[in-house]
């Protein structure tokens, strides 16, 4: 079921019906008029603008609520033919990011004979090879586009030069346009007139208005109030940029780092103008300076960001929910409209999945705020084997690559994500003798993974020799059922029975054996525990698990097996945040 809190402006469009105009505190959310099956839908993202909220859901359909004075309308649904991957909206645009990498968007800048029509504006990009688009993003009457080749285009508003190009030339453009090269990652924000991209190698450039500072690029430029091309800064906080979110007057950054003890911390800077206070600071400043921010507690960390029109709001790991800046409107859900120009904990309600706090979300819309629940993905397997491809430790077959360098990949996984109707590590290996390290690594990810979207043209290379059909979950089932004991090399010994692993998949789903495996290197013999405090019931359940991230159907739960299992949970340090095994149990016991 879903869990959505909103707060903050009411109307037009009128979310909740029975509410008045202003929500100050943060209630519960539900959907009406809409049919049983629609109810039961899981959220996965919600975006909203002065131009319209949308609500995305896990199977990949979306609805949403336009602005219209209306008071009585209903949701529509979005009619896009693939499944949606992401949402984003501006002030008076939306775009959509499909799975299959295409970008559908509307707004009277986008097309201006019919702006409530969804038009393809990805393949309207001339170069043919750079249409799959990985990521998007919406800015003030504009929208940015990351293709899978790392390039960004920008389409819509250039009035500001937020296209990084001059104004007084390229007012706007209905055609994306190449903006830069070699991107990692875009920022902007539904009232902003600005943009960031982050390149490969943490360097930040930025374009459009700098009237307020908010573009961070230091006091010797505060007199310049469009900047039309993209410009380094200089003066970056240290550590790794993990998000920035732009206001109309401001812009915040969220920095990773390590602390004293070198565990990750992180923390906020703001630039920009401090009015309506959206800095979280007395002062405006026109760089990066950091948001003390006294309500966080030694072990309590940021786990998100979402800034507003002027106001902001953390969501951190205790859990806490943090805002400040505008208040006009309840959309801090302080209970009152006052100004908040420190930041403050916010009051909630009890949450359904409280201890799950790391899937809750925040949402700032243009005067209105929703924090939710977005049940994660349902497999992390392939995020697994990518990060173990990347551990060299146990691989065990090697190829060579154009300059005569070595690569090494693991055969267990290779054998199963390959045909299995012929020989193909062979071609593989023909195929990586004529490609560079880079080239090769992405290869081994997209086998690993079956994500071509990570280099869609070396993807139609090798598309001929993987099995593109099998989920990884069915890939690691076919380990699990095989026959061959010889590639299952470690034993777990429990009671009279017997069970055998393939220690590359114990590395993949236990902290336990991961630890002790990769510390030490070299004992290769088979390494026999004995735990016997799970019935062979409860173990069966753990070990159909470790391989698929699934629940047999035929498993009977009681609650004996509950508790059984949360013991080997903890004793084996399961992976299991994606999905979480112990809710699941629950919810089949209950049903």
């Amino acid at each position: 079921m879903n869990e959505i809190l909103f707060f903050g402006l009411n109307h037009y469009p009128k979310l909740i019906k029975d509410e008045p105009y202003k929500i100050t505190k943060p209630i519960q959310f539900k959907f009406e008029n809409e049919n049983e099956n629609e109810n039961e839908k899981q959220i996965k993202q919600i975006a909203s603008s002065d131009f319209s909220t949308i609500f995305l859901f896990e199977n990949g359909k979306a609805i949403e609520y336009l602005n219209e004075e209306d008071s009585n309308q209903n949701p529509e649904k979005i009619q896009i033919e693939e499944n949606i991957q992401k949402v984003t909206v501006g002030f008076d645009d939306e775009a959509i990011l499909t799975i299959e990498g295409n970008v559908f968007a509307k707004g009277k800048d986008i097309n201006p004979n019919n702006t409530k029509e969804f038009i393809n504006i990805s393949s309207l990009i001339e170069d043919t090879n750079d249409r799959v688009i990985q990521d998007i993003v919406s800015g003030y009457y504009s929208i940015y586009l990351l293709t899978s080749n790392q390039n960004v285009y920008g389409i819509g508003s250039n009035y500001y030069g937020q296209l990084g190009f001059d104004s007084k030339t390229l007012e706007k453009t209905k055609k994306p346009i190449l903006m830069m090269k070699n991107v990692s990652k875009i920022f902007s924000g539904i009232s902003s007139t600005s943009v960031f991209l982050l390149n490969s190698n943490q360097e930040l450039f930025v374009c459009g208005d700098n009237e307020y500072g908010q573009l961070g690029l230091g006091e010797s430029r505060k007199e310049e109030t469009n900047i039309q091309k993209l410009n380094k800064i200089q003066n970056i906080p240290k550590g790794k940029i993990i998000d920035i979110q732009c206001g109309n007057y401001h812009s915040i950054m969220l920095i990773e780092n390590e602390d004293e003890n070198q565990n990750p911390k992180r923390k906020l800077y703001s630039t920009g103008f401090g009015e309506y206070n959206g800095l979280g600071k007395d002062e405006e400043s026109y760089e990066f300076t950091e948001i003390k921010l006294s309500l966080l507690e030694n072990n309590d960390d940021i786990l998100e960001i979402s800034v507003g029109f002027n106001n902001t709001l953390i969501l951190t790991s205790n859990p806490k929910l943090i805002g400040f800046g505008n208040n006009r409107y309840g959309q801090l859900g302080t209970g009152d409209t006052n100004m908040q120009y420190i930041p403050i904990q916010i009051e909630l309600p009890k949450l359904r999945f409280n201890g799950d706090i790391s899937n809750y979300h925040v949402s700032c819309g243009f005067n209105r705020s929703f924090l939710y629940y977005s049940s994660p993905p349902f497999s992390n397997l392939e995020e697994d084997l990518i990060k173990l491809f990347r551990r060299k430790e146990f691989c065990d077959i090697s190829f060579k690559i154009k300059n005569g360098e070595i690569i090494e990949a693991h055969k267990l996984i290779l054998k199963y994500r390959l045909n299995q109707n012929q020989n193909q590590i062979e071609k593989l290996q023909e195929i990586i003798s004529k490609k560079s390290i880079k080239e090769s690594n992405q290869i081994f990810e997209m086998i690993y993974s079956n994500n071509s979207k990570i280099n869609p043209k070396l993807y139609s290379e090798i598309k001929e020799i993987i099995n593109s059909n099998e989920k990884i979950e069915e890939t690691m089932k076919r380990i699990y059922l095989n026959e061959n004991e010889n590639e299952k090399d470690f034993i777990i010994e429990r009671k009279e029975k017997q069970y055998k692993f393939p220690k590359l998949i114990l590395i993949m789903r236990s902290e336990l054996y991961r630890g002790m495996f990769l510390s030490v290197t070299n004992d290769t013999s088979n390494k026999v525990t004995d735990y016997s405090e799970l019935s062979n019931k409860s173990f069966e359940i753990l070990e159909y698990w470790i391989y698929s991230n699934q629940i047999k159907n035929e498993i009977q739960i009681t609650q004996e097996i509950i508790n059984e299992i949360q013991i080997g949970i903890d004793y084996f340090q399961l992976n299991q945040t994606n999905p979480n095994l112990f809710d699941l149990l629950i919810n089949k016991f209950n049903n």
